[in-house]
């Protein structure tokens, strides 16, 4: 056994970061529960917290019909022998269950599955002990209490049998579907054999995920599992202890149930732009559904004016930690009906631990007037085409992805506006910039574009799984900038020899969904070994004619509205972390005032608001703010040109989720993960 968990920070981060970010009670009510020291039972946070984010939960399982999990637990003989820890491994898996449907967002559809736990020799002794249904904490924890060790170990048939337990998806709202298994060895029944029946329920189930724990297994059984894993498109997650088992079981899950949330109407791209779909939205303007499979092409189409701007932005979400390659991602073409292409652009992983949110963008801004440069057709009305390639190497897991485009557009500026000069400077938000200080407000950080959490200039506390991004969005105005770091903690390690890297990654977005691409000036990417470690991103300033500059940091940062910050953890940060998440703190800062208007003479904004994109886009709530995309910059009715309008595809299934985990020593409450 392993000893107990270390203490909170010690330290302070590099650049002076202050420790009151990391640990202490909050100044006010906290938004979500703070942790606890998982093993040693220490509360650091308010139990009154604890059920904060209940109601917002309640609401986000509604909106995710599509997704659901069922545990597939192992109660065969052997699971009655000891674990090591002084207890059997049943009981130490039960507790695992524990553990993890406190950490579960209420109402999300969860079951258990036991097999072994009826017949001293059967190989279809199996039984949904608990139906996925709206979350049952007390029902799947009496359910577990009753399975006793017995029998044999059926996977294969259990497989079958928990595909069948699962809801279809519902139509228009996919979600992703997971079984996860955990067993204490290989299947001893032979037929029907696991890893071909993983392999079959995974090319057949849409969305569907099959993810496996080694319970103190070794050799043919952990070759097995492994197996089920890797052919039903999930993770393998080796646990040799019974903590071990708790923290990966809760990964496991709350991956599943912390999804990336979609919206949208059904579409289906074709292979070819002759007949590429214009597609219309009976719903809310602009968003649609769609999903690409590996080394494939998919088109769609927009009739489009020949003044607008116009941005296409296209989100592939692979299951969180699935296999892929550094070179995999996303290529995205813009093409006018001359065939001159408009815009190209390619987002690879950079990274072959394991996948994550993948987007790429393009934009078609019109030369007003301006001689030279692209040629064709692109600054004239007409029928534009987009093809979006999935581009993965041999060893890149093979799943479908779900896919999310945006298409928005702006119309040029009145003729007599005279548009402020371009702002490529960083300025007062550079690297060295001051940011907020004092003691951050715990938040939860949506799962996506469509649910980011809004924040402003503060201090901001988070965590994040393994294989995990988070979401944010920051209202900004014209003239304005966005500048923000985000903080690691120092993490108690898993191992106590040599300690493996994983990274840490944040990217910023401008309206429109355009990635601002990497910078000298910040940052954004650096190694994580579970060490305090900070990375840093930001804007120029808002400005209309940025536009017309060509570097990829500048040229997105064109129009007031809302930014988006996107936050990620390495799937390999698994092999480091002793907790199942990580505590990061984000100082947030929106630097200068806000102007009215994109004019050179424009007067100031009344103070606090962000500018008129970003105010009225932030304050219209979630029905307008939804349709259009929650930056301000859906599409224009000029846009459409002939009733065909090419919008949003939005995709994966995730929700809000209330926060209330209990600790292993009765009567805490809490989350499980991070130091501070």
């Amino acid at each position: 056994m392993r000893s107990l968990r270390r203490g909170c920070l010690a330290g302070v981060l590099a650049g002076g970061v202050a420790l009151a970010a990391f640990a202490g009670p909050l100044a006010g009510p906290p938004a979500v529960a703070a942790p606890h020291t998982a093993r040693t039972g220490t509360a650091t946070g308010t139990e009154a917290a604890s059920r904060v984010a209940v109601a917002s939960g309640k609401s986000a399982a509604a909106a995710n019909r599509g997704g659901a999990l069922e545990m597939v637990l192992d109660s065969s003989g052997s699971m009655a022998e000891e674990d090591g820890s002084g207890t059997s491994r049943i009981a130490s898996a039960r507790q695992a269950v524990g553990t993890l449907v406190e950490s579960l967002p209420d109402e999300f559809p969860t079951g258990l599955r036991v097999y072994g736990a009826d017949k001293a020799k059967s190989c279809t002794d199996t039984r949904l002990a608990q139906p996925v249904e709206p979350l049952d904490r007390a029902g799947i924890k009496k359910a577990v209490a009753g399975a006793e060790p017995k029998g044999d170990t059926p996977i294969g048939y259990s497989l079958e049998k928990a595909a069948a337990d699962l809801p279809e998806p519902s139509r228009g709202a996919p979600g992703r579907r997971t079984i996860v298994l955990i067993s204490d060895g290989e299947d001893n029944c032979g037929a029907p054999e696991p890893c071909d029946v993983a392999k079959s329920l995974a090319e057949d189930g849409i969305g569907l995920r099959i993810d496996a724990i080694g319970f103190q297994v070794r050799g043919a059984a952990r070759k097995q599992l492994r197996c089920v894993a890797e052919a039903g498109h999930g993770t393998y997650y080796d646990a040799p202890e019974a903590e071990d088992l708790a923290r990966e079981l809760e990964r496991a899950g709350r991956l599943s149930a912390e999804g990336y949330r979609l919206k949208g109407t059904r579409v289906t791209g074709t292979s070819s732009s002759g007949d590429a779909p214009a597609l219309k939205a009976p719903g809310p303007p602009g968003q649609y559904l769609d999903t690409i499979g590996a080394g494939e092409s998919r088109w769609y189409a927009a009739q489009l004016d020949g003044d607008s701007a116009v941005d296409l932005a296209a989100t592939g979400v692979p299951a969180p930690g699935s296999r892929i390659g550094r070179l995999d991602g996303l290529r995205l073409t813009m093409r006018a009906a001359d065939g001159s292409v408009c815009g190209s652009d390619r987002a690879s992983f950079r990274q072959d631990e394991g996948a994550v949110p993948v987007t790429t963008a393009v934009s078609r801004i019109p030369r007003e007037g301006r001689s030279g440069g692209r040629s064709g057709g692109c600054d004239k009305a007409g029928r534009f085409t987009f093809a979006l390639e999935r581009e993965s190497g041999d060893g890149a897991d093979r799943a479908r992805w779900p896919v999310e485009l945006r298409l928005g557009a702006e119309q040029p500026l009145p003729s007599d506006t005279t548009p402020a000069r371009a702002e490529t400077s960083y300025g007062a938000a550079g690297e060295d910039a001051a940011l907020p200080a004092g003691a951050p407000e715990d938040i939860r950080g949506g799962t996506g574009f469509n649910d980011a959490k809004k924040l402003g200039t503060g201090v901001w506390r988070d965590t994040l799984l393994p294989a995990q991004t988070r979401w944010y969005r920051v209202p900004i105005g014209w003239h304005q900038q966005l500048r923000y770091d985000v903080e690691f903690a120092n993490e108690p390690k898993r191992n106590g020899g040599a300690i493996p890297s994983s990274y840490v990654w944040t990217t910023a977005f401008a309206p429109g969904r355009l990635p601002l691409k990497d910078s000298a000036e910040f940052t954004p990417r650096r190694l994580y070994r579970g060490e305090p470690v900070k990375v840093s991103q930001g804007t120029v300033p808002v400005s209309w004619n940025n536009r017309a500059e060509s570097s990829g940091s500048v040229q997105p940062v064109r129009r007031d509205g809302t930014y988006y910050l996107a936050v990620t953890l390495g799937a390999g940060a698994a092999r480091i972390a002793d907790n199942a998440a990580v505590r990061v703190v984000l100082r947030v800062g929106v630097k200068g005032r806000a102007r009215t208007g994109p004019g050179h003479d424009a007067p100031l904004a009344a103070a606090g608001r962000a500018g008129a994109g970003g105010s009225e886009a932030d304050e219209r709530g979630t029905a307008d703010g939804a349709a259009a995309g929650q930056d301000g910059s859906g599409p224009h009715p000029a846009l459409l040109a002939g009733g065909g309008a090419v919008a949003v595809l939005l995709s994966a299934g995730g929700i809000w989720y209330g926060l209330r985990r209990r600790g292993r020593v009765r009567g805490t409450n809490g989350m499980r993960g991070g130091t501070w």
